[in-house]
This record gives C-alpha cells, structure tokens and sequence, in this order.
C-alpha cells in the first residue's frame, strides 16, 4: 500500500506527527501547509514555525497560504490528487472545498479525548479544570470544530504535578505514534469511525491574557490547577502593590494553619487574596478555600525571582492583600 499524504500543522506538537508519516514507507509526503512566518525576540524576525523547518530539511514542498477557501493552497492540493489529508494543530478551520478534496477524508490529531475539550486549548484547559486523564483522538473531520467521528483514541494520565509542557510533550509523542497505523487501518477499511456524543462535549477556547488572572475567591486546589496550566503562558496573575504580578509553578496548597511552616503563622485568616504568612522561601495567600503557598513570582517590568531572593530588597507584610481593586488606583 501506498498513501499520498498532504500534511497541514503548524507549532511543535504537529511537526512530531509530521515526522511519522515522513519515516513511513508507506506514505508519501509531497507537500505541507503551515501558517505563515512570524517575528519573534527581540528583533521581530520573522521565523518559520517547527513543522516549516522539518519539512524543508526533508525535502518537501511548503506553503504558507493566508486563505484557504480560494487560490492557489486548494488548487495545489486538489492537483497531487491526496488520498488524505492530515491535520495536526494548524491553526484554522478548514473550509468544505479542502475536507471534500481527498479519498479518505481529512484526519486530525486532537489533544484530548473527544468530545471533551473541542476547541484550541485542550491540553491547558485539561490541566486547569483538574483532569487526571487525558489522551489523543483521532478523528475524521467533518465541518464543525472537533466534531467528527473518532477513529482511535489513546488515553494518557495526568499526575498531580504536570504542568502543560510536561502533557504536552507526551501528548505530542502518544498522537505521532497513533497516527501511522490509524492512517494505514482506515485506508484498508478496517475501522469503524464512531460519532461523537455531543450532549458530553465540553469545550477548550483559546487561551487570552485574561485566563491566567486568578480570582483568589476560589478554592486553593483549583488555583493551584489554573497555575500549572497556564504556564508558560498566558501565565497566572493578579495585581499587587498597583501593579500586575505573575506565579509560577509548582504551588502548593495549604489547607489549615497547622500546615504553615512556622510558629510565627498568621493562619489562614483575612479575606481571600489576603498574605496570611510569609515564610521565608515563601508566601502563603488566603483563597476561598484553603491558601495557596506561592514560591517565585514576578512582578511587572521586573524579572523572576525567587521569593527569598526578593525577600532580600523588598519586605513583604503578612496582611497585604492581592487582587484588591483599592490597590489598582494606587
């Protein structure tokens, strides 16, 4: 058997699968579509993004289209004649000219097991509503947004102490490995697409700034998740001393006074977002449940520090308070 194969993905987590079907012999790649170039550092050069730069080193036609519903991008596809189209992470929905173009229909690796999480952030969102299992799916696509029926799925665990990148990376590595022997098994007419149950999907949406900002009226535990999820961005922020300022993993969680580490604890008192002690590699805050023990932040126009290292030039007072709208006007 042989498969021509055109390939669609963008960031990192698509350029592992894309590797997979470029070390298969049985499938042939003759060409990748990837979002286009952008200005990155400092000097906002424009660089290609990782699926780009594998697919040049192997060889591969690019392109980089800004639309797909016309021009040259469904003219160059509908010309190889695929006989599927792979879609990892690209980055936009594809139009019904592009889905109705191959024999096989369009694949896609999706970042969680559907139909929970459709949407563009599944793995972050996965560890911010405190999931303990996660995984892939791969799906024929249809025109809605992750709502195809599933061809295979693989379940991954979520340990208390994953961040996204630790998921992520695993996610990345459990989908490549997935996708070769799906792709083969559908091509033979060996598996039975299953629909999606739509009264059971939750939803994933894109990640802005504002979804990192922690209402310290929640519980600490699910603080604690929406840090190790929305790192490494947008990352996880209040406002503090008039200014913005962000935290990073790991936290931990405190659940009474007993658990503060030293006899001159303030407890858990005060209204939530409240410093109730200060130790001295750390800070605990007041949550609506519970308080979160934060030991690096960064606050804005500043770099990273360490709580003890930002102990040694600024004082930090047991009893100030985060997230308080006074200290936004201050």
């Amino acid at each position: 058997m042989s498969l021509r194969v055109v390939f669609m993905g963008t960031p990192e987590f698509a350029a592992r699968s894309l590797a997979s079907l470029l070390a298969a012999p049985e499938i042939e790649v003759p060409l990748v579509l990837c979002q286009p170039d952008k200005p990155r550092g400092r000097s906002k050069t424009p660089q290609p993004p990782p699926v780009k730069e594998l697919a040049l080193r192997a060889g591969v036609e690019v392109i980089q289209p800004r639309r797909l519903k016309s021009g040259a991008a469904p003219e160059r596809i509908a010309a190889l004649q695929p006989d599927a189209i792979v879609v990892v992470a690209y980055g936009r929905i594809l139009p019904p000219n592009i889905l109705a173009l191959p024999r096989l229909g369009c694949l896609n690796v999706h970042a969680s097991l559907l139909p929970k999480l459709r949407g563009a952030a599944p793995i972050h969102w996965a560890i911010v509503r405190g999931h303990r299992q996660s995984g892939v799916s791969i799906m024929q696509m249809d025109e809605g947004l992750d709502t195809g029926p599933v061809l295979a799925m693989r379940e991954q665990p979520i340990s208390a102490d994953d961040e996204t990148g630790d998921l992520h990376d695993r996610l990345m590595a459990l989908g490549a490995d997935l996708l070769v022997p799906t792709l083969l098994a559908h091509a033979r007419g060996e598996l039975v697409p299953q629909a999606q149950d739509d009264a059971r999907a939750t939803w994933a949406p894109i990640l802005t700034r504002e979804s990192g900002v922690l209402d310290w009226a929640r519980p600490a535990a699910e603080l604690r998740d929406q840090v190790r999820g929305m790192a490494p961005w947008p990352g996880s922020s209040s406002t503090w001393r008039g200014a913005s300022v962000k935290f990073f993993p790991p936290v931990d969680v405190v659940d009474g006074p007993g658990s503060l580490g030293s006899p001159g604890d303030a407890g858990l008192g005060g209204a939530p977002g409240t410093i109730c002690a200060v130790e001295g590699d750390a800070i605990v805050v007041t949550c609506g449940s519970g308080a979160l023990r934060i030991r690096s932040l960064q606050v804005q126009g500043k770099r990273r520090l360490s709580v003890a290292d930002f102990l040694h030039g600024r004082p930090i007072e047991p009893g100030e308070r985060m997230g308080d709208p006074r200290e936004e006007d201050t």
